[in-house]
């Protein structure tokens, strides 16, 4: 016999013995006490033990792996500026989400400008009339680890964001037109892994500068320079990745800085951290790279865009029920291409941007109403991210003779803003807002406009967008020039519903 035949042969007689013994145990197990009765008679034979029943195989329970938190939902961050304060979505199914939200508002600019425009504002752009600001109508969409966004844009906000992007004037298809009435549209995938990854591309908002694009959800209607200077959209691609249900990291591969197309030759590149590590505060940092100077490829631009919010009291049962403050520093320059980000002289001047703002919030009668009390203020030589002017239809990209953006022009603005909420349900807001802004140059709309007078009472555009109006263009004949004054003292009435 060789080796492997009596190793086989070792085996199965081993597993044979354990087998009858198993068998012969079980059966043992099985055998019920007999009743008592009388004995057999001597010629019955013996009854033979039945076999015991064999076990069944052994089922495997089958284990679920725990479902990590969805992130940030171990508290309510209703409270923080920029979010928003809605816990009940009654249009919401398994795989639609549909969101209508509202923006009418009324603004009053003190200088009572005779064309009705108002200079330098991203949330109001016409004086003394009741307008639609932003009207969205769209939803989220959810099925099979695929998601999706759509929500449009309607208003004034149609016109008013596309005017401060100048790359769709390089080239064909008028990208203005064809995103124009898009604040949200992208298409994506979601992971279960960690606590989620989300890649999505199309056109998604971009927290630079921490205020919502929404201003319901905001604490503030007229947001401070930080804010509106600083971009509202992204075009490209967006990351999320959720290490942890306290974490967010956001890498962007985008167009550039709030624009449809490039400006040059390379996408913009930047990243997003968030941080709540409870449910009273909240870090949120943000980077940004690129080359945005239309048709200046050696301008790099550099920008960092960091907030801070803090929850400091809350007290459900009294009368201030909570209040909480955000702290927003930003800091940015350009580089090459005829600036220097710093250390520059008169031929090659320094161009950087540098602002904060800060903003306290309180909630009353639970929060029923809020008053909101804060401002910023800002330095930018060069003005590369003031917002033009709408002079005689000035763009982002035509500029204006009327008020220069040249290398080394120095700009220097502070704000403040009192805000009062009324909220009587977590679908609408009623807000009253009062406004002052100052300038270190001429800006803000006086009563005689930024738009040529072409008849009595009639302004309008006269030539190419931006460009100088001729004397002769204008009613009087006389040369036209805009009324630009230093402040701006504005009273804001808005209505907003979000459901």
């Amino acid at each position: 016999m060789s080796i492997k035949q009596f190793r086989a042969f070792f085996f199965a007689s081993v597993l044979g013995l354990v087998s009858i013994g198993r068998g012969q145990a079980i059966a043992q197990t099985n055998v019920e006490e007999p009743a008592p009765a009388a004995a057999p008679a001597p010629t019955a034979p013996l009854a033979t033990p039945a076999p015991a029943p064999a076990l069944p195989s052994a089922v495997p329970v089958p284990v679920t792996e725990p479902k990590a938190p969805e992130p940030f939902a171990f508290a309510d961050f209703g409270w923080m500026n920029g979010q928003s304060r809605q816990t009940d979505y009654p249009l919401a199914g398994k795989i639609f989400n549909p969101m209508f939200t509202i923006d009418v508002g009324y603004n009053y600019d003190f200088s009572n400008p005779v064309d009705h425009t108002i200079v330098g504002s991203t949330s109001a752009g016409r004086s003394n009339e009741l307008q639609i600001m932003h009207l969205g109508l769209g939803t989220d969409l959810n099925y099979n680890g695929a998601r999706g966004r759509l929500m449009t844009q309607l208003g004034l906000y149609a016109t008013m964001t596309p005017r401060n992007d100048g790359s769709p004037d390089r080239g064909q298809w008028n990208l203005r037109d064809a995103y124009k009435y898009i604040t949200e549209g992208y298409g994506g995938y979601h992971w279960n892994v960690d606590n989620g990854i989300n890649a999505d591309a199309g056109v998604f908002l971009s927290y630079v500068g921490l205020c919502s694009y929404y201003n319901y959800e905001n604490w503030t209607d007229q947001a401070s320079y930080v804010s509106s200077n600083t971009p509202w959209f992204f075009n490209g691609i967006r990351i999320q990745w959720f290490p942890t249900e306290h974490i967010k990291i956001e890498p962007w591969i985008i167009n550039g800085w709030q624009s449809y197309g490039e400006f040059n030759s390379m996408p913009g590149l930047g990243f997003q951290m968030a941080y709540r590590p409870n449910g009273a505060i909240a870090l949120v940092i943000s980077g940004y790279f690129g080359k945005d100077a239309m048709g200046n490829p050696d301008r790099t631009r550099y920008h960092t865009d960091n907030s801070l919010l803090i929850k400091y009291l809350d007290t459900p049962s009294s009368f201030l029920t909570k209040a909480a403050f955000s702290l927003t520093a930003d800091a940015g320059c350009e580089n090459g291409g005829g600036v220097k980000c710093a250390g520059g002289n008169s031929s090659t001047p320094s161009q950087y941007f540098l602002g904060v703002m800060l903003y306290d919030r309180m909630w009353f009668d639970h929060d029923l109403f809020g008053l909101t009390v804060g401002g910023g203020v800002m330095t930018n030589p060069g003005r590369y991210l003031v917002l033009t002017p709408p002079i005689n239809g000035a763009t982002a990209y035509t500029l204006s003779p009327y008020f220069t953006q040249n290398p080394g022009d120095s700009f220097k603005a502070w704000d403040t803003t009192e805000t009062f909420d009324y909220m009587p349900t977590q679908n609408i807001t009623m807000r009253f807002e009062y406004v002052h802004r100052w300038a270190s140059a001429p800006y803000f709309a006086g009563h005689g406009g930024v738009t040529p007078q072409v008849a009595k009472g009639i302004y309008s555009n006269v030539g190419a967008p931006g460009s100088q109006v001729p004397d002769a263009s204008t009613s009087t004949g006389t040369p036209f020039a805009p009324d630009l004054k230093k402040d701006e003292d504005r009273l804001t009435v808005n209505l907003m519903v979000r459901i």
